[in-house]
């Protein structure tokens, strides 16, 4: 069951956090996530507004979108910083759509990380969300607990250090299906099981991840995508089936274009677009 507060006792908080929109100044760019304390103190207005200047860009394809993470890297933009923003930005959009809809404090934050940096950014969101005063609870869905990915694991190490957070090991179909139980009771599910370069049906225990999800959103939990909805493909918005449903979707650098589709758009639910740190030169080449 997940009736588990961040001490680990049986119980939630039960006062909501206000949140107040700060519009940034519109002569300069805010500060990234991870650098920008003020985003945790926004509704989902508020870093709409906030984050209005990535959200006008053009929209690109997931191919676009990797070569843009790639030569940023390049550039000397390391992937663990261009992920904490991420992983800050998703954890703050949890927090305006909990309170928004009168949910932050009553009950866990479920989120379900897959083994690749998408996973990775669930890690970031899930810290950063631990700090912010809520209940976490960090399912991995992958054969290994620790990703194989560098900046996936250093992530992963942090959450695994922090004894505030709980963490579950989802192997396999029958551990995801022993931990539905309980589902209902989450205040957010966040999907973080797989972002760009998802090709074909899914398999176990990320399939059977992703039907829970629908679960938990068919007994009126909100939830949040990392990036794009599980199993929806970023540049032409076809999902697999099964594929997640979101209420919000937060995407990075730019809109992407598979999002903008009809069924992109009918999976993803509101969209905000966060800035992690790529340069505008590395959208060039």
């Amino acid at each position: 069951m997940l009736v588990i507060t961040r001490d680990g006792a049986v119980g939630y908080a039960s006062r909501a956090m206000p949140a107040t929109a700060h519009p940034s100044t519109p002569d300069a760019a805010p500060p990234l996530p991870a650098d920008d304390p003020s985003i945790f103190e926004m509704d989902l207005r508020g870093l709409r507004r906030h984050w209005a200047a990535p959200a006008g860009l053009p929209a690109i394809s997931a191919e676009t979108m990797i070569g843009a993470d790639r030569r940023a890297q390049a550039l000397g933009y390391p992937e663990l910083r261009l992920m904490e923003h991420a992983g800050t930005a998703v954890a703050a959009a949890v927090r305006a759509l909990a309170t928004d809809l009168g949910r932050w404090g009553s009950g866990p934050i479920v989120v379900m990380c897959g083994p690749g940096n998408n996973g990775g950014d669930g890690f970031v969101a899930a810290r950063r969300l631990a700090l912010a005063g809520a209940s976490v609870i960090v399912a991995v869905v992958a054969a290994d607990a620790r990703p194989q990915g560098v900046s996936s694991a250093r992530n992963w190490d942090r959450v695994a250090r922090d004894k505030g957070i709980v963490k579950v090991h989802l192997a396999v179909q029958r551990d995801v299906a022993m931990f539905a139980h309980g589902i209902e009771q989450a205040a957010v599910v966040v999907d973080a099981l797989l972002g760009t370069g998802v090709r074909g049906a899914l398999r176990e225990p990320v399939r059977s991840a992703v039907e829970v999800i629908g679960q938990a959103r068919a007994a009126g939990v909100p939830v949040v995508a990392v990036d794009t909805p599980t199993a929806v493909d970023l540049s032409s918005g076809e999902p697999s089936d099964p594929a997640v449903i979101a209420d919000l979707t937060v995407t990075f650098h730019r809109p992407k274009t598979g999002l903008l589709t009809r069924r992109g758009a009918a999976h993803a639910g509101r969209i905000l677009v966060a800035p992690i740190g790529i340069p505008a030169g590395a959208d060039r080449g």
